[in-house]
């Protein structure tokens, strides 16, 4: 199926108002209570069903006050900042109460078995750069190496090791719902749900601000989040990334991890694997800025009726500004090999940027590894991210 037409960067598909609609006309018939997105409500509805040690397994002392201290901001961000809709309400509750699941059901397994979170790993490869940079295909050409791994969308959202591992089902089934919800999804990120993704995931689970800042309007999280040393997030990061490994036996090859959360908290990442690679990518800011804008403002309208067009392009301006400040001052501090990718030429010599990534790297570049590379890139050429361009070719236009 093609993409629809997207007339407006707020626009919003039939199917998320009716689902809107559908929702708080439960609530309002009593049907079914609305949720209230309460620290300690959530907490019992997430954790219901495991052991209380499985909050603390592995984890310090400040690494549990840190989630908690999180749960608590974010949900008064929530009630205060967002103006969220029925479908807004609902989606918040359902990633939250996620999110204290998984961490209880990762406690839980690291408890039963604490190896997985200490296995050994090859050391990693990281893409660093502003969101809408060309991280996505760098990390997709990369992980397309035979040598390299990549993580899974499936795993990224749901990183609890399961046997037998109906986790792409899962995935697929909630990608569906979410492209009937947000039609435009694929044109601003090709998913797949075994597709090799950034570890977003991950980060959402210890409730790093980055995939919640591109959903809702909370100004009072995210400045506060901006202020805390994110090293208990990256702590977990590690954790979980170790478990991956461990389950996809792959700990041996070098994971390619991506996320635009890392140019804001390099040094905790680093932190965690002193001895990374790191792959930078750079596009021109005003081109990052409107494609950012645009992403954003559709994730937005679905879970608001407060949209404000101008309101996100500042926020946005701000947070990319200081993204790229705190990535300046952590590669200045860095001792170890880094890759500068422009996106441009991306575009135009895919294989000559691989080349001279590689090289930057001091890593051999394989017959095998270019011909991986190929498939990776013909598949993405013929997806459907493409309409993204002409989308942000109407909003000007208009």
């Amino acid at each position: 199926m093609g993409i629809p037409n997207r007339p407006h960067p707020l626009a919003r598909a039939k199917a998320a108002v009716w689902a809107g609609r559908a929702v708080q006309a439960l609530w309002d018939r009593g049907l079914t209570p609305k949720p209230p997105l309460e620290p300690a409500f959530l907490w019992e509805v997430g954790s219901r069903g495991f052991d209380p040690q499985d909050e603390t397994s592995l984890r310090s002392k400040a690494e549990v006050e840190d989630f908690r201290a999180r749960l608590d901001q974010l949900c008064a961000s929530l009630r205060e900042d967002a103006a969220l809709n029925a479908m807004g309400h609902a989606m918040a509750y359902g990633q939250l109460t996620s999110a204290i699941r998984k961490r209880h059901a990762l406690g839980q397994a690291w408890r039963e078995t604490p190896q997985l979170a200490q296995t050994a790993i090859a050391p990693p490869i990281i893409v660093v750069g502003q969101m809408r940079a060309g991280t996505t295909r760098m990390h997709r050409l990369l992980a397309a190496d035979p040598r390299h791994a990549g993580t899974r969308f499936c795993n990224s959202h749901n990183p609890v090791p399961v046997s037998p591992d109906w986790r792409p089902l899962k995935a697929g089934a909630a990608l569906a719902i979410a492209r009937r919800i947000n039609p435009w999804l694929d044109a601003l990120h090709p998913f797949g749900a075994t597709r090799v993704d950034e570890e977003i995931g991950w980060l959402a689970g210890a409730l790093s601000p980055a995939t919640f800042e591109a959903q809702w309007h909370i100004p009072g999280f995210v400045g506060w989040s901006e202020t805390r040393d994110p090293a208990p997030v990256y702590a977990e990061f590690a954790r979980v990334l170790r478990t991956d490994a461990a389950t996809m036996g792959d700990a041996d090859r070098p994971r390619v991890l991506k996320c635009p959360q890392f140019s804001e908290d390099l040094p905790a990442l680093l932190a965690q694997f002193p001895d990374a690679r790191l792959v930078v990518t750079r596009r021109d800011s005003a081109e990052v800025l409107d494609s950012s804008v645009s992403l954003v403002a559709s994730q937005m309208a679905v879970q608001s009726d407060h949209g404000d067009l101008a309101g996100i392009e500042r926020e946005w301006q701000r947070k990319l500004r200081l993204r790229e400040q705190r990535l300046e001052t952590a590669l200045a501090e860095f001792r170890g090999p880094v890759a500068w990718v422009d996106f441009e030429r991306l575009n135009a010599d895919w294989p000559g940027e691989i080349a001279q990534t590689y090289a930057a790297l001091d890593l051999p570049l394989t017959d095998a590894a270019l011909a991986a590379m190929h498939r990776e890139q013909s598949r993405a050429e013929h997806g459907s991210h493409t309409a993204h361009k002409t989308q942000l070719a109407q909003f000007a236009a208009s």
